[in-house]
């Protein structure tokens, strides 16, 4: 689906790794409900806390550590403030705005059933396309990648995302934007 890297010979993502509030919590969620086994835990040297690692399909993991001291996160600055259906997907720069595992897409309107079964919040299925809005009502040959979103107990932001076409030549067509383009917040 991409380029070859000319550099390095890149195999996907080893490990996302998250911080979380409750590792018990964060087992039950992404084994129990998502069923990712949990394949590897450490123990941090010097009560610095604990790793946990989570097999997400394809020889890639996502992994959390729990630090004893780590302090909450803040929505709209570490992370999204909820789910793009919600509105805002704001978060700052170099937080982790949210993770998408791919999904075959003959069984995605499935996996959102089955999440929605298990008590899980799902945003509606979103199209995504190139139309000025970004997401069309319905399929057709437009739409290059379906989703939809959850959040897990530490409001992560999660997304079950399949692609629906390959990409060409014509799929990088922006120019990319810098520093200079950004309009600085301001606090009241």
């Amino acid at each position: 689906m991409a380029g070859k890297n000319p550099e390095f010979e890149l195999g996907g993502i080893n490990h996302l790794a998250l911080v979380c509030s409750d590792m018990r919590q964060t087992i039950d969620f992404y084994s129990g409900v998502l069923g990712m086994p949990l394949i590897k835990t450490i123990e941090l040297p010097g009560g610095m806390g604990q790793h946990f690692f989570f097999d997400c399909g394809g020889g890639d993991c996502v992994a959390f550590f729990w630090f004893p001291d780590a302090p909450d996160g803040v929505p709209g600055i570490s992370a999204p403030p909820g789910r793009p259906e919600q509105g805002d997907l704001l978060s700052a720069v170099g937080s982790m705005n949210h993770v998408a595992f791919t999904v075959p897409p003959e069984r995605f309107e499935e996996y959102r059933r089955r999440l929605k079964a298990k008590g899980v919040t799902v945003s509606p299925i979103l199209n995504h396309d190139d139309s000025p809005s970004g997401i069309a009502r319905e399929m057709y040959d437009g739409v290059f990648v379906r989703s939809f979103y959850f959040q897990d107990p530490d409001g992560i932001l999660l997304e079950f995302a399949c692609w629906t076409r390959e990409f060409t030549d014509a799929d990088v067509s922006h120019t990319p934007r810098t520093a200079a383009d950004r309009r600085t917040p301001t606090h009241a």
